[in-house]
């Protein structure tokens, strides 16, 4: 199975691991005061986990 993006979204990928314990708002708030950016723009946010 490939998947892949439809034309125009954007994909941002973490290069920091996170802590999944902070759950969907934890985040989303990560989105909002790191990266300055809305969550729910439709952007595609792609974490990675410390292990």
């Amino acid at each position: 199975m490939i998947l892949a993006p439809g034309s125009g979204v954007r994909v941002l990928v973490a290069t920091k691991p996170v802590d999944f314990r902070k759950g969907l708002d934890g985040l989303a708030a990560l989105v909002q005061e790191h990266l300055r950016l809305d969550p729910f723009s439709g952007t595609v946010f792609v974490f990675r986990a410390k292990r």
